[in-house]
């Protein structure tokens, strides 16, 4: 008989983790967490075989702590506050590691990272892994279905994002008939959506999130969740386009709920070639 599989969780905020935990376990992964303090939710802590707790800044002693719960391959997952990124109390391991970056951003910070647990034999994993019913295929996924004209401003919108994340300035825009009214940056997507939403007036509002080009799928995979279609709801934003089979929608269910009782139309759409 072979044995479990173990994987280390490395547990950010949000519903995130709780999801990769769930769909873990009902494949008879064991699961090691190393959760910080402030930012992973105690209810998913809970439900893990062994659990750590550590700081935002801490590298070193995770990776302890991984190494004697012999953890060969990890995943990162969750959100960490942003403002917490510029309150650092760093080890020493963080300080080097951000000493060598020319450029702080998430990708650069996550892969640094990862680069050091893998010297240190730890293999990151994609944050997709045992996910896949959770990246929907192109069409409508939940909510109304969009008419031509919403197809129209969708395919817009995944162009004026897709450059948007190029560009590595974020991975979400807010669009109304043709037109950019918002811009996500460090502020995350629903400070983006509220400013987006008072802008059109709440009328064929679209935001639409996307992966950036060449994802690593690794860390910063785009996730849409309750929270998304109630900041939505909340700002008058009523359709949600997400780049299909590259964004995890989670909470499934209550997503779904969401969308229907409050008519808000979640759409998968696929990649568009630029015109010209």
């Amino acid at each position: 008989m072979s044995e479990k599989r173990t994987v280390g969780v490395i547990a950010g905020r949000g519903i995130f983790p709780a999801t990769f935990v769930e769909a873990a376990k009902k494949k008879g992964v064991r699961i090691v967490m190393a959760a910080f303090k402030g930012e992973t939710e105690p209810e998913v802590a809970g439900e893990v075989e062994t659990v750590e707790w550590f700081r935002v800044g801490q590298l070193a002693k995770p990776i302890k702590f991984f190494q004697q719960e012999e953890i060969t391959e990890c995943v990162m997952i969750g959100q960490i506050t942003p403002g917490r990124l510029f309150d650092l109390r760093p080890d020493l391991r963080v300080i080097k590691i951000l000493a060598s970056l020319s450029e702080r951003n998430a990708e650069t910070m996550f892969s640094a990272v990862a680069e050091e647990l893998g010297r240190e034999g730890i293999k990151v994993l994609p944050s997709t892994t045992y996910l896949e019913e959770y990246l929907p295929g192109p069409g409508p996924v939940f909510g109304p279905k969009l008419d031509e004209a919403g197809l129209i401003d969708a395919a817009y919108g995944m162009r004026m994002a897709k450059e948007v994340s190029r560009l590595d300035i974020g991975q979400s825009v807010v669009v109304r008939d043709g037109t950019v009214l918002a811009v996500e940056a460090f502020e995350g997507t629903n400070k983006c959506v509220r400013r987006g939403g008072d802008l059109g007036k709440g009328k064929n509002v679209k935001l639409v999130k996307v992966s950036k080009p060449g994802q690593d799928l690794r860390f910063d995979v785009p996730v849409v969740g309750p929270d998304t279609i109630l900041a939505c709801r909340d700002a008058g934003v009523s359709t949600v386009v997400i780049e299909a089979r590259q964004t995890l929608v989670l909470g499934l269910r209550e997503v779904k709920e969401l969308c229907e009782t409050h008519r808000v139309s979640l759409h998968a759409q696929e990649e568009v070639d630029q015109p010209g």
